[in-house]
């Protein structure tokens, strides 16, 4: 078909076709006007074929981005100019089509700088890394986009060293950098905890002059947070003359990760403009205390205020619930509001229900959450509730239906099945499982993995197993494993391998109470009363006190927390003892 000339009434087309159509459900419209502007013989500027492409990449719609492609195609452009290709990349970036978007960049006659950059851009929000690096080592000439598209993207993925590489090399380049550049060492410092690291980004930030940039600045406190330092964090924070809601909640949330809630609460108090992640960071402080009342009490201020809350305030809070009516209070006003709960609220629902001790509503909530929307996690959730109550054959029945609707396995799943094969007796199962993971599955067994094998076969009795298991171990036992065998020595009298195992915790930790609470039970159930005084008297010497064992009960709105020595001293006794 004949192309008339792209002069041909091309502006009075163009402004009506870019003001009809600028709103992402009218993009379909606008797609559809193009097929007949194509069949008249009319081709569009290519600044308006550019814009509309760029609504498709931003509005990730790639049905009509193809389209556009299409017409490009048809009236004669089979490898378009730079911009239009530009554009192309762009979209089918965005679009997640990274392999479309190549094809674009292969067939360009010429590429400018933007052209590499987006391609680099592209692979590295895609994850993919091993293509960004090729490209940029093909780049004829690089600038401090480049450089810095790099840092962000090995930061990001938490490829340290790779990152902290690309920084170093654009500091000896020559090329100018930029307040940018800083972005992904911060990054890499956030992830990685180094305090040292830390210090030298803040140092490198301040020569450069670019501590006022309030990105930095939150990047830099939040880097001190992670790493425990609060009091450089916060004087960092009080240098600062404009703080946004963002730096204000990174420092509560540091606080409250720290378990100082006092600090936490304080800075809560003055911050100006609280918003549902400052309201959450402080509800989430209080549940990692295992103050669940005080969650609870910030939740119900939350909604007074009508504060929406977000989900990871759900999540949080579910956690938090000590009763089922708690927990039932919140996921009814989750209905309630039509929220529409995510994985890892469905995730902590499963598990409120069935540390309350009602599985049937855990599967119930499973259930209810369709199958294309489980993930991993979810999975994992589920069938360690059914591992906890002991339904073990079930458990692995899920597991075989997760594998079989194409979810595989992750290192929490196996340790998930090992401790669910631990509670149910299914020795061989277990062991079966275990010995096939890194085969079938690509999971090398880490300590936790032993542990939960140790406790299987600890519990079967299987301790000659056991002990070549553990001499066969790639790595040294740490606390998780010993505390597996101290474990089984009690529930067999193994006092011999209970000791060593004891003697093992009390080196790494000597400031925990459980290896002596536990080497003294079993020495107790063997009737051996003068190793238990010795062990008293050696808690006394070395100051080890063995903390209280708490019970939580609710009362009207509040969930109280009591100990034994509290008895009839407690403020609410008479209500305590006659919900008991």
């Amino acid at each position: 078909m004949p192309i008339s000339n792209p002069q041909k009434r091309p502006i009075c087309v163009a402004r009506s076709f870019l003001s009809s159509h600028a709103a992402k459900e009218e993009l379909s419209q606008a797609v559809s006007r193009l097929e007949s502007l194509t069949k008249q013989g009319i081709r569009l500027p290519f600044q308006v074929l550019a814009s509309l492409l760029q609504r498709c990449g931003d509005t990730r719609s790639l049905k009509q981005g193809k389209w556009i492609h299409r017409h490009l195609k048809i009236t004669g452009f089979k490898t378009p100019n730079t911009l239009l290709s530009n554009h192309l990349i762009g979209m089918y970036m965005k679009c997640g089509k990274p392999v479309d978007a190549r094809k674009v960049f292969d067939k360009m006659h010429f590429r400018n700088l933007y052209s590499w950059n987006n391609m680099i851009s592209g692979y590295v929000k895609s994850g993919m890394l091993t293509r960004a690096r090729v490209v940029f080592d093909g780049m004829p000439e690089r600038d401090v986009v480049s450089w810095n598209t790099m840092v962000i993207g090995y930061a990001q993925s938490g490829n340290l060293n790779e990152a902290l590489w690309f920084y170093r090399e654009l500091r000896r380049s020559g090329i100018k950098f930029n307040e940018f550049s800083f972005a992904g060492v911060l990054t890499a410092c956030v992830k990685s905890r180094e305090l040292g690291l830390n210090r030298q980004a803040h140092g490198q930030v301040l020569v450069a002059g670019f501590l006022s940039n309030v990105v930095l600045s939150c990047s830099i406190i939040d880097a001190y947070a992670k790493c425990g330092q609060m009091e450089s964090a916060r004087r960092r924070f009080d240098e600062m003359v404009v703080k946004d809601n963002y730096i204000w909640t990174t420092l509560i949330s540091g606080y409250a990760k720290l378990g100082d809630m006092e600090s936490a609460n304080e800075l809560f108090t003055k911050m100006p403009e609280k918003n549902p992640v400052s309201w959450t960071a402080l509800i989430a402080g209080y549940v990692r205390q295992g103050s669940g009342d005080h969650a609870l009490d910030l939740f119900r201020k939350m909604i007074a205020l009508r504060v929406k809350p977000e989900q990871f305030t759900f999540s949080s809070c579910l956690c938090a619930s000590a009763s089922l009516r708690h927990g039932k209070q919140i996921h009814g006003y989750m209905i309630r509001t039509n929220v529409v709960p995510n994985a890892i609220v469905v995730s902590s629902l499963i598990d409120m229900h069935s540390r309350s001790g009602s599985l049937e509503s855990s599967e119930r909530v499973f259930n209810l959450y369709g199958d294309d929307k489980r993930d991993c996690v979810l999975w994992n959730t589920m069938i360690s509730a059914l591992a906890h109550h002991g339904r073990g054959h079930k458990a692995l029945r899920m597991v075989d239906e997760m594998i079989k609707i194409g979810v595989n396995p992750n290192r929490t799943t196996l340790v998930v099945i090992l401790s669910a094969c631990s509670h149910s007796g299914l020795v061989e199962e277990g062991v079966r499982w275990f010995d096939s993971m890194t085969v079938d599955y690509g999971i090398v067994p880490d300590q936790e993995h032993y542990a939960c094998l140790i406790d299987l076969l600890g519990r079967a009795g299987c301790f000659k197993e056991l002990m070549s298991r553990m001499e066969k171990m790639p790595f040294k036992p740490d606390e998780h494993i010993w505390n597996a065998i101290l474990g089984v020595s009690r529930i067999h009298g193994n006092v011999e391998l209970g000791k060593r195992a004891a003697e093992e915790l009390i080196r790494l930790d000597p400031e925990s109470s459980a290896p002596y609470v536990l080497l003294s039970s079993i020495h107790a159930d063997q009737g051996n009363w003068e190793p238990v005084e010795k062990l008293r008297g050696d808690m006394k010497k070395r100051r080890v006190n063995k903390e209280k064992a708490r019970s939580w009960i609710g009362i009207g709105e509040k969930v109280e927390t009591f100990t034994v020595s509290d008895g009839w001293h407690h403020p609410r006794k008479e209500e305590i003892y006659s919900a008991v």
